[in-house]
């Protein structure tokens, strides 16, 4: 199950999250939708880099609960790449949400071998999205 916590304005329908949640994981998380200066501060308190971002994961582990962690997400961010690459939010919100969870899965694109890049390409068709941020920069 997905526990969201939308702070901001942004819209968009949850049937896209919990089908992306029940094909990748039967472990609850957590999905904040927030704004800019929220994320930046959580960017600089735990990566130490003092600006926003898109997308945050905190995974849980070692956790004896069934939750696997959270993740952050920048409505800002959202509202900007939609319009940059001309999609809609409601795309750019799930794009960023396999991404994050991805990482909470384990998936490193920093240091895999492109293990995480082909994982998110197979749903971005899947579930029928455009390129993602890690698709558009390989």
């Amino acid at each position: 199950m997905v526990e969201i916590e939308n702070s901001t304005s942004l819209r968009f329908d949850r049937d896209i999250i919990d089908k992306i949640t029940d094909l990748l994981t039967d472990k609850d998380l957590e999905l904040l939708i927030v704004d800019n200066e929220t994320i930046q501060e959580l960017n600089k308190t735990y990566r130490g880099i003092d600006r926003p971002t898109d997308v945050l994961s905190f995974p849980l582990s070692d956790n004896p609960s069934n939750m696997l962690g959270s993740i952050v997400i920048s409505a800002d961010k959202v509202l900007e790449a939609a319009k940059e690459y001309g999609h809609t939010p409601q795309e750019e919100l799930a794009l960023l949400y396999i991404h994050g969870l991805l990482h909470l899965l384990g998936y490193d694109h920093e240091t895999d071998e492109g293990q995480m890049r082909q994982k998110e390409k197979e749903l971005i068709e899947l579930f029928g999205l455009p390129a993602s941020l890690i698709v558009r920069n390989s």
